[in-house]
């Protein structure tokens, strides 16, 4: 598959709390941080996504009274998963884990999420109330982006929710399989369920690489 200028590379929540060790780690995390890497590599234009979240983020169950992370409650933007408090504004957590670095330093922007404690924020385009924009999406429409490749953490929330907005946004999206890392079997079915629907390509790595 060629790589072309009009191709972007989103590199999702690469972040410490997300790999091993972190406060929501996601197993295999810091694995694909090399390939993550490597592609960054082949691609002019790099982005990156950071959750950046203040200490009273609606979506950490510590937030709640006497309710237990991985719960579902009702919200004023509807249904939200609550989570261990992460990555949280200026704490070692939300840093990108040392071994993406090279991929954080190719750049162009890092687009922060997840920064108003009354909205979570999974996609790299919208907050969770599905109507805040983040200004990724005129960022690479002024870069000329037609097609976006997509790697990082998790593969069946940020990464999804990042994917299902750009074709929703005009963008073709193409998930890099390889270069995720999964919460949950069942949620990373779903993902691969709303991908078939709406168009989402999924490759490997070595598509681009080789």
């Amino acid at each position: 598959m060629k790589i072309t200028a009009s191709d972007a590379l989103l590199v999702i929540d690469a972040q410490n709390d997300f790999c091993e060790g972190g406060a929501l780690a996601v197993q295999g995390g810091a694995g694909i941080m090399p390939l993550i890497n490597q592609l960054a590599e082949r691609f002019d234009t790099v982005i990156a996504t950071q959750d950046w979240h203040t200490p009273d983020q609606i979506s950490f169950a510590s937030n709640h009274d006497a309710v237990t992370p991985f719960t579902e409650v009702e919200v004023a933007y509807g249904r939200q998963m609550l989570w261990p408090d992460h990555c949280v504004q200026g704490t070692p957590g939300a840093d990108f884990h040392p071994h993406v670095a090279p991929a954080v330093t190719r750049a162009l922007a890092v687009i922060r999420k997840g920064y108003n404690p009354a909205v979570d924020s999974y996609s790299g385009f919208y907050e969770n109330d599905h109507r805040t924009a983040t200004g990724l999406a005129g960022l690479l429409r002024d870069r000329g982006v037609k097609r976006v490749f997509l790697c990082g953490l998790a593969y069946d929330y940020c990464v999804r929710f990042t994917a299902e907005d750009a074709v929703r946004e005009g963008f073709e999206a193409v998930v890099i399989e390889d270069a995720c890392r999964a919460i949950a079997p069942d949620t990373a079915a779903a993902a691969k369920t709303s991908f078939a629907a709406l168009g989402v390509a999924e490759i490997e790595a070595a598509l681009l690489l080789g």
